[in-house]
């Protein structure tokens, strides 16, 4: 606690030997960093500017890929500040803010990736009605709110936790996630039970939604021409590889709260690393690699001819 400034701070214990190793980690999340915003940036930009690129599948796509820049933002600077400082600390009104930011943008994946399994049902299952069901109007609603509805699930316990007591100053953790609510003096019943309703509003019930789509997906596909199931593959493959990716992620953030004096410190920290790292990184090689539009302009963007 600041007392001349009224600022409570809490310690950051996640990290293990940073006072040794401070300069190796630092380089190397210093160059994910970079790696994350500039193939996540240049997918998007390719797909803004290129006309041919202006469908819904796209325009999720780059959604989902500007998603992964704002996570990452809200984790890397103040993760790189506390490699190279001799206290990893942050004060307690920064950490809600980044647990508000955490989860709005990790269950905005989820509703994007249900978006995006909603539109290739459309375009495989009922393809003749696909023009008139995904005009731009719905795709801009849809793509509102993916972002809106997990903000205004997150924002009322931030708001709540703001004037709360806290009895501990140390968290288990190298940046603020659901683990900061043990520091708490009092953790309300109620609350628990909302945040339980969230996570199955905008995590469980997205995902069960898109298993639904695909398994119709993999149905109509089978019962169809070749062509079918090569568009079905050659779109919905990327959308399932990055979900199963994601899901594997977001179970262990929510599971290593439950263990915390069980798991081991040195794991906890590796694992953390993955799930800041992995999927920011992941999800656009697999788009640029996967999907044949996209990966047309990107030989061309590298290509050393004449465009």
């Amino acid at each position: 606690m600041d007392a001349g400034l009224n600022v409570t701070y809490i310690t950051l214990d996640g990290h293990v030997e940073v006072h040794r190793y401070r300069y190796l980690y630092f380089v190397i999340m210093l160059t994910a960093y970079i790696l994350i915003i500039c193939c996540n940036a240049t997918i998007t930009y390719l797909i803004v500017i290129h006309s041919d690129l202006h469908e819904p599948m796209y325009m999720f796509i780059a959604a989902l890929l500007m998603n992964s820049i704002l996570f990452s933002t809200n984790i890397y600077p103040k993760l790189l500040i506390d490699f190279l400082s001799d206290k990893q600390i942050i004060s307690h009104q920064a950490c809600l803010f980044q647990v508000f930011m955490f989860y709005s943008l990790s269950f905005a994946e989820f509703l994007l990736l249900a978006a995006m399994s909603y539109d290739r049902y459309v375009s495989i299952c009922v393809p003749l009605q696909y023009p008139m069901i995904m005009r731009k109007t719905t795709v801009n609603v849809m793509l509102a709110l993916a972002w809106l509805v997990p903000a205004c699930h997150i924002m009322m316990p931030v708001v709540l936790n703001m004037n709360n007591k806290l009895c501990r100053f140390s968290l288990k953790g190298i940046f603020c996630n659901n683990s900061g609510y043990d520091l708490y003096c009092v953790t309300s019943s109620a609350l628990f039970i909302y945040s339980v309703i969230v996570l199955f509003n905008i995590a469980l019930f997205p995902m069960l939604f898109i298993i639904f789509t695909y398994t119709r997906i993999l149905i109509v596909a089978h019962r169809s021409c070749g062509e079918v199931r090569r568009k079905a593959a050659q779109t919905c493959v990327p959308h399932l590889l990055v979900l199963i990716n994601y899901s594997c992620l977001f179970t262990y953030d929510v599971i290593i709260v439950e263990l915390e004096s069980d798991f081991p410190k040195i794991a906890r920290f590796i694992m953390t690393l993955q799930i800041v790292t992995y999927n920011p990184l992941f999800n656009p090689i697999i788009y640029g690699l996967k999907m044949q539009k996209i990966s047309k302009h990107l030989k061309k963007l590298f290509s050393p001819g004449p465009k």
